[in-house]
């Protein structure tokens, strides 16, 4: 388990860069022409943003860069799982709604828990992006950063992938589902 200072032990460290590696290198179509060891080297130099990833992967969520901004020098790791990450299933869209729920209340909610891991939600631009990447959310669905006037009258909006279309849709906030989680985005 990770330090509740945001930092991980040496052999968790070891662990993720492997397997972050191994996927980064698996799926160079995410991120054609950019170097595994420039993506190390600052993951390595930020041990918070690490132990966010390590949340990440953690969680289910197969982080990988999919992005490098060379202005800001800052790569952008999404959730990369095929379907919504298994750790962050069956929440509510955020601490408002769960708070809200009278029964059957659902343990956690999507945007606290990103708080809390360091990420931000993916936008519904965002999740439309990473789909142009592979196949994503197939079988599930996965909660988006939702504009205040849509969660301040009680929705919030969720996308997912079917007939070969990416589909945004709406739900009440405090609804939650077994096959609907979130995918996070985290900028390093």
């Amino acid at each position: 388990m990770a330090n509740r200072n945001k930092e991980l032990l040496q052999e968790q460290r070891e662990e993720l860069l492997k397997k972050l590696k191994l996927r980064f290198e698996a799926n160079m179509n995410r991120h054609q022409g950019l170097e595994w060891a420039e993506v190390q080297t600052k993951l390595e130099a930020n041990a918070e943003k690490l132990w966010s990833v390590y949340e990440m992967e953690q969680t289910g969520g197969e982080p990988d860069v999919v992005r490098y901004d060379k202005e800001l020098d800052e790569y952008t790791f999404y959730d990369c799982s095929a379907e919504s990450p298994k750790g962050r299933r069956s929440i509510c869209y955020d601490l408002e709604a769960l708070e809200a729920r009278k029964k059957h209340k659902p343990e956690n909610n999507a945007m606290s828990m990103a708080t809390d891991m360091g990420i931000a939600l993916l936008t519904e631009e965002q999740y439309r992006e990473l789909q142009e990447l592979g196949n994503f959310d197939l079988k599930t669905s996965s909660w988006v950063q939702t504009p205040a006037n849509i969660r301040k009258l009680g929705g919030a909006l969720f996308c997912d992938c079917r007939y070969d279309t990416v589909f945004t849709y709406h739900n009440g906030a405090d609804s939650y589902y077994g096959a609907r989680g979130f995918r996070g985005s985290l900028k390093v």
